[in-house]
């Protein structure tokens, strides 16, 4: 397994990362993601361990904590071989006080993420959204106070803005507090808006990516095609995708699928380990995330690492999957003399 730093950090990441929103199944929403339990989560952590992946994500909203507990019991006697990324910033209860990344919310949700998880400390940190309504100060002099007492490792940001994170990331440096050295971001094949600004952002400010859902929600897993007739059970139909299909057109999805299936063929992989492997050939990228229902799903995801799409291959996932930019970034792109876009291969 390859690892790679996490942006301006001393800690090494592997390029594949385990999601474990499928842990739990504790609400509708989530049911639909999956409903894995201790016995079967605990085969695909040690399924993991044994591929060189050995950083799990979760968050304390999943299955309002049933993820955070399940994984927590897999890894007894394993703490000190694994990394866990957690997340707050989510309503998680009722009250106005319960939810936001106020002091007040981030120390007590912290606290119950430990408890979850039977840590007693966090190795990634995410705000798992921007919180508008409390000062930024706030919400980093908190997490700076959280690393000074050994409760958590490393911060990082998910979901931002470009200035949402450069801002926090300007506060940071100002007081000397601790910076966010991740960024946990949607990015894939389906949707590459996150090269308009948040990549360059990211090489400018040296800020990981954290990539979750490079599959984009499971539609680029193989099951969706021009060729095939649509699902009719699974993530997507059943509402557990966190990625709405208006976000692309039918047009420009069967434009990449039809690429996708045709390099497949060529390397003699999946459609998704193709798909995977797109976005670890990306600037800025220093894990991608994958989840799995079941074991043989995670076996054929691990697998997308141990080899390399050729550049070729790169430029025609590339153009097939190209949509036009939004303002400013048409109006920077008339002269990349100025503004140059960063370099895929």
């Amino acid at each position: 397994m390859e690892f790679r730093q996490l942006g301006a950090s001393g800690l090494h990441v592997p390029v594949l990362s385990f999601g474990t929103a499928t842990f739990g199944g504790g609400t509708e929403f989530f049911k639909a993601w999956g409903s894995t339990q201790v016995e079967e989560a605990r085969e695909l952590v040690h399924l993991c361990l044994d591929a060189g992946v050995n950083l799990f994500d979760t968050a304390d909203v999943y299955s309002n904590g049933l993820s955070e507990e399940i994984l927590g019991q897999t890894l007894t006697g394993l703490r000190d071989r694994v990394l866990i990324s957690t997340k707050a910033t989510f309503p998680f209860g009722q009250g106005p006080n319960n939810q936001g990344s106020s002091r007040h919310h981030l120390l007590k949700q912290c606290e119950g993420s430990l408890r979850r998880l039977k840590t007693d400390y966090i190795d990634i940190y995410h705000m798992h959204g921007f919180d508008g309504n409390t000062p930024v100060e706030e919400t980093l002099r908190t997490l700076d106070d959280l690393v000074q007492s050994g409760k958590v490792r490393y911060i990082a940001a998910s979901n931002f803005s470009g200035w949402h994170l450069m801002k926090s990331l300007g506060i940071s440096e100002k007081y000397g507090w601790n910076r966010y050295a991740a960024h946990q971001v949607y990015y894939s094949l389906a949707n590459r808006e996150y090269e308009w600004e948040l990549m360059p952002l990211g090489l400018d400010q040296n800020v990981g990516a954290l990539v979750w859902s490079p599959l984009a929600g499971g539609r680029l897993g193989g099951k969706y095609s021009r060729s095939k007739p649509k699902p009719t059970e699974g993530r997507v139909v059943e509402g557990g995708s966190p990625v709405p299909q208006a976000v692309i057109s039918d047009e420009t999805f069967y434009a990449i699928t039809d690429t996708l299936e045709a390099v497949a063929a060529e390397t003699e992989k999946s459609v998704a380990q193709v798909a995977l492997n797109w976005v670890l050939r990306r600037p800025t990228v220093s894990s991608i995330i994958i989840g799995a229902r079941n074991a043989e799903q995670l076996r054929q995801n691990l697998a997308a690492v141990g080899w390399n799409l050729t550049t070729e291959q790169i430029q025609r996932l590339d153009k097939a999957s190209d949509i036009p930019t939004i303002y400013p970034y048409w109006h920077q792109r008339q002269n990349l003399t100025l503004n140059p876009i960063p370099k895929y291969w």
